[in-house]
């Protein structure tokens, strides 16, 4: 990077301010310009200092984190990651983000020297990342996306399976409820989410959709007209035991993987449980999550899509499968459900 990133820190707290900036302040790409104490401040800060990435907590007097992402982004978009610190602040954390945030990560509420690495180590790669998103990957997507019709004749492919990261919640939003009612085989998800938050994601896309969304459990059947969402904290694992239906698994193994649950193991037991009938897609995200699995997946005679760069927020995960000559087809975010449904 040529340039420093300038970035805007907004939380109410001050010991939180101090360290999310001495955190950043650790990055030689980094430049924290500026602190802001609430969404009012932050606003104002952000027309006069033009940073290219805001942290932002949720709780926070007079202007909230969720009134904040929704004001800034009418009138600029930015790319906004959201600091939360438990669980319970899920669903403003979903609310934010669906205001348009592209990310969110635990706040640094120990002394703890590992936590206090593990949280600096994510956070100023995830700035480092979110400067890069284009802009017209930041906009929140307004309305509902139609609804598309199944295809009529005899598919080809038993299984979908979706890897995504950062952007990925809005993306999801938007490509999921295209999906018909009879769309005619089950749809598994590896989204990059903190642990604590995916049974809820689950259920506020499943009031979307006309598919049955839920988080996976250990031992569910994997059924058509159903989608199911990795537990944040252990992978999916697909599986056919002695000629039975194929089942979910959760895991803790392997457990050397970067993120947990990880789109490859996912897709290479896709690939290992329904050989060439898979379809596997990568969009947005950071890192290169998915390129292992896809190679899996296309080893068999599976097809793999990836997200265009042009509609990725974060274009790392999509980048990684193409570099590797694994992508079929490179499909923006508006016609990805389409895309799905064509190569059924």
């Amino acid at each position: 990077m040529s340039q420093l990133i300038k970035a805007l820190v907004v939380d109410d707290s001050a010991f939180v301010r101090k360290v999310v900036r001495e955190m950043l302040a650790r990055s030689p790409y980094i430049e924290v310009v500026g602190v802001a104490r609430d969404g009012c401040e932050a606003l104002e800060m952000t027309e006069r200092l033009r940073p290219q990435v805001i942290t932002c907590d949720l709780n926070m007097p007079r202007m909230d984190g969720v009134g904040f992402v929704r004001e800034q982004m009418s009138r600029r978009p930015l790319p906004i990651l959201l600091l939360t610190a438990t669980p319970q602040d899920g669903p403003r954390a979903l609310e934010a983000m669906e205001a348009g945030a592209i990310d969110f990560l635990q706040k640094p509420n120990a002394l703890a020297t590992e936590d206090i690495l593990q949280i600096r180590g994510d956070l100023i790669e995830k700035v480092k990342a979110a400067a890069r998103a284009p802009a017209a990957s930041l906009a929140p997507a307004r309305g509902t996306p139609a609804k598309l019709a199944a295809p009529s004749r005899a598919h080809k492919v038993d299984v979908v399976v979706i890897g995504i990261s950062t952007g990925g919640p809005q993306a999801l939003r938007h490509v999921l409820p295209q999906l018909p009612a009879d769309f005619p085989v089950p749809v598994a998800v590896v989204l990059h989410m903190p642990v604590g938050y995916t049974q809820l994601y689950a259920q506020k896309l499943d009031e979307l959709c006309d598919l049955h969304v839920v988080e996976a459990r250990d031992g569910m059947p994997l059924v058509p007209g159903q989608i199911v969402i990795a537990q944040a904290g252990r992978h999916l694992v697909l599986k056919r035991i002695n000629g039975g239906p194929v089942t979910t698994h959760l895991t803790l193994q392997p457990m050397d993987l970067v993120h947990r649950p990880a789109a490859d193991v996912l897709f290479q037991s896709a690939a290992e449980v329904f050989g060439s009938r898979v379809l596997g897609v990568v969009m947005t995200g950071m890192g290169n999550d998915g390129t292992q699995g896809s190679a899996w997946i296309k080893s068999q005679g599976g097809t793999v899509l990836t997200e265009s760069e042009q509609s990725s927020v974060i274009y790392g995960m999509p980048r990684s499968v193409v570099e590797a000559g694994l992508s079929d087809q490179q499909i923006p975010l508006s016609e990805m459900a389409e895309a799905i449904i064509e190569r059924l």
